[in-house]
């Protein structure tokens, strides 16, 4: 089975790719390169540096090498840009995708696989969240990312296309050969490894009067390897005319204060904190209820303790202090 991977060059996708290619499958990468890196991308994968917007790119591409499924990881991310410039956002994350998707469908695709967030939810009215509890975003990130899952609901409905949505919770960790370097870096556990490293003088943590026990925000971390295993999984959940989504975590929340700890004592280095407001668009609390994809994905995380999410950035991060094309 032959893949198209948008944003394979980021994070997550990256990383999805490796697992992947290991598992015999050919991929296609597409990625403008605007924020992923040239050198995270496998070599084994096919790579087309363009913009998913490019529908003429896209049909292209897949005219050259044709796929049998989209696996959509493309975007903008950052919660605080987004409402500072949530042009950008509705443009880029919403009519990309869509122009993606009207590209993928000219060319006969039609399975997908979305990578979706739980800031879909805002702030929840029950915790841990299940996919049923309502989704009302609080930051223009989360809306866009909700307006593309109702737009794959509405194309399930109307002309058959099957996806599954996947609602990450806090991805983190690295594997042997690919982390995070987000340029700037924007995820709370790179951020204390670089103050750990010394490459930054100190975490500002954003917010300490949450309602939760120790008053900084508390998210639910779970490991890359065990999102790139999801994504593997959900291939075998597309049917045609449905529209699936499953929330991907640990259920266990972790707090800022603790997420800085666990680094102190995994790095055995000190961390500098200094407090700052509260970011607009942050939830106290977001942590999984993620019993369904276990029923009917199967998917089990292999690495949920914080210990080990942290132990694994860190070495990646050894191994690679300046990033990828240092």
């Amino acid at each position: 089975m032959r893949l198209l991977v948008t944003g394979g060059a980021g994070y997550v996708g990256s990383v999805t790719v490796e697992t992947l290619i290991d598992a015999g499958f050919e991929v296609v990468v597409i990625d403008d390169l605007r924020s992923g890196h040239r050198d995270a991308v496998h070599p084994d994968a096919h790579f087309v540096v363009a913009n998913v917007a490019d529908e003429e790119a896209v049909r292209a591409a897949l005219r050259e090498q044709p796929c049998d499924a989209l696996l959509h990881f493309a975007a903008l991310s950052l919660v605080d840009a987004s409402m500072r410039d949530p042009h950008a956002y509705f443009h880029n994350n919403v009519a990309g995708t869509l122009a993606l998707l009207r590209a993928v469908a000219a060319e006969g695709v039609e399975r997908v696989v979305f990578s979706s967030t739980a800031a879909l939810y805002g702030t929840p009215d029950r915790t841990p969240i299940p996919e049923s509890a309502t989704l009302a975003p609080e930051s223009v990130y989360g809306e866009t990312k909700l307006h593309i899952e109702r737009s794959l609901q509405w194309l399930a409905r109307t002309t058959g296309l099957a996806s599954v949505s996947l609602r990450y919770f806090n991805a983190a960790g690295a594997s042997e050969a690919r982390g995070e370097d987000h340029r700037p870096e924007s995820h709370l556990i790179p951020i204390v490894l670089q103050a750990a490293s010394g490459a930054r003088a100190e975490v500002r943590i954003f917010g300490d009067d949450y309602p939760t026990p120790d008053g900084t925000a508390v998210r639910d971390y779970i490991h890359v390897l065990d999102l790139a295993d999801a994504h593997r999984l959900a291939l075998s959940a597309l049917e045609p005319g449905e529209a699936k989504a499953f929330n991907l975590g640990n259920g266990a929340g972790a707090s800022v204060a603790e997420v800085i700890d666990t680094v102190r004592e995994v790095t055995g280095r000190d961390v500098v904190t200094t407090v700052a407001p509260r970011r607009a668009g942050d939830s106290p609390v977001l942590v999984a209820d993620a019993s369904l994809a276990r029923r009917e994905l199967g998917w089990q995380p292999q690495r949920p303790s914080l210990a080990e999410i942290v132990a694994d950035a860190w070495r990646w991060r050894q191994a690679n202090p300046d990033g990828y094309g240092a």
